[in-house]
């Protein structure tokens, strides 16, 4: 399970820079997949062997200048709820502004491990300006230039003390959570599933305040269901909806086996359920997509089969995730969305076993072998499962640098092909033997 980390403080003080550092630093070297970097506010780092992840809270509010503090203490208030650690970033530039002190007030409250960073301090002088930080009553604090990197190693030494060790929970049942965008028809699933009206279903976006589980057991299916609708009721504040999406999908996503999104037929695959497909995509979870509301589209012969088009091309390259057109309403093919699930579940923990691996796998590989590189040949000699809670392949080869990602799209698809890992995604490797 991953600890989560929320930077925050006020607009302009460094906390996207800090974020790219931190998000970086891993992410250049193992999520070279190519387009999952399409959050901008979300990552995974790690420091010391210790996995997090990393939300920035700055970038949600919309309209620099007219930035209200009421925005600003949303997001800290949001922070302060979700993620298990917090960092404070403040900017040695300005000195204490009224707004830090505001801020400062919000997480004296807080029982949560608290890092204070000084961000700009690239020389003595600013370094002995920064001692006027202490006056926020926040104890320690950290100088850093998240522009040249200098002082963050400390911050993150300090944070990986405070991570709780990164522990793979074998819950006994599947979780599956439900996550989409606000109205899309989260608890209308649940509640169609469940056959009760466990959850208030209204028409205003972001009834349901925060996930809920719900143990489920019908039809000889035993799991649990986590309703993530969890966006607070804004009576005036469109812009930050987006935020709290992310925010609340990201706890969900990370504490679940399978992620079942949930589509608006009507609206389409939008960029917010993008976000939430590679959230679910990046954390490894098993996906499947729920197009609701599919009663009340217009159909000729072909549509179904073009809106799935549309909606695989934007998720390409993971393109291997069932896509079910349901109605939460007349409950159309609801049953079929858990079966589908717990399929997944059992695709997430499938294991192959060596010898029937290498038996299919060398063939393939020997028949299509890596295209030459510089006049060189790749010659792959043996593969395996690693032994990690979600498929993961590694092949062994002389010159893994040649690999190309082409290559590595072709030997996933007959992975794919060969032992049906619908819903998850796959992780591969080429290593020197």
């Amino acid at each position: 399970m991953s600890n989560i980390v929320a930077i925050v403080g006020r607009p302009n003080v460094g906390k996207s820079t800090l974020f790219n550092r931190l998000v970086q630093r891993r992410e250049a070297i193992v999520d070279s997949v190519s387009g999952v970097t399409r959050d901008r506010h979300y990552g995974k780092s790690d420091w010391n062997g210790k996995e997090f992840s990393v939300i920035d809270t700055g970038g949600y509010a919309v309209g620099s200048d007219d930035i209200f503090e009421e925005e600003i203490r949303k997001q800290v208030q949001l922070a302060i709820e979700e993620a298990d650690i917090i960092i404070f970033v403040v900017d040695v530039e300005q000195g204490i502004t009224p707004m830090d002190s505001e801020v400062a007030k919000l997480l004296r409250k807080v029982k949560k491990p608290i890092l204070m960073a000084v961000n700009k301090v690239d020389n003595a002088m600013r370094d002995a300006d920064a001692v006027e930080f202490y006056n926020l009553g926040l104890g320690d604090y950290f100088t850093i230039s998240s522009i040249n990197g200098s002082g963050t190693g400390e911050l993150l030494d300090a944070l990986a003390e405070k991570l709780e060790d990164d522990v793979e929970e074998e819950s006994v049942l599947p979780r599956f959570a439900v996550v989409g965008r606000p109205n899309a028809g989260k608890s209308s699933f649940i509640n169609a599933l469940i056959g009760e009206n466990r959850f208030v279903v209204t028409d205003i976006a972001g009834t349901t305040r925060d996930s809920i589980d719900t143990k489920y057991n019908r039809f000889g299916f035993d799991f649990n269901l986590v309703d993530t609708a969890g966006i607070r009721k804004k009576s005036k504040v469109k812009e930050d909806l987006e935020f709290y999406t992310v925010m609340r999908a990201v706890r969900a996503i990370e504490h679940c086996d399978v992620a079942i999104l949930v589509l608006d037929a009507t609206r389409g695959f939008e960029g917010q359920d993008e976000n939430i497909f590679w959230l679910a995509e990046k954390n490894k979870k098993g996906i499947i997509i729920l197009v609701n509301k599919w009663d009340l589209i217009e159909k000729e012969t072909n549509t179904m089969r073009d809106f799935e088009a549309q909606v695989r091309r934007e998720i390409a390259p993971f393109t291997d995730v069932p896509i079910i057109f349901i109605s939460t309403l007349t409950k159309q093919r609801i049953f079929k969305a858990i079966e589908t699930a717990v399929e997944v579940f059992e695709n997430r923990k499938k294991r192959i076993p060596t010898s029937k691996l290498n038996e299919t796998m060398l063939e393939i590989v020997k028949q299509n072998s890596p295209p030459a590189y510089k006049g060189k040949f790749v010659k792959i000699k043996y593969c395996m499962q690693l032994p990690t809670p979600t498929p993961q392949f590694v092949f062994f080869c002389n010159l893994p640098q040649y690999i190309r990602d082409p290559y590595k799209r072709f030997v996933e698809n007959k992975l794919r092909e060969l032992y049906d890992f619908s819903g998850v995604p796959i992780v591969i490797y080429f290593r020197q033997k």
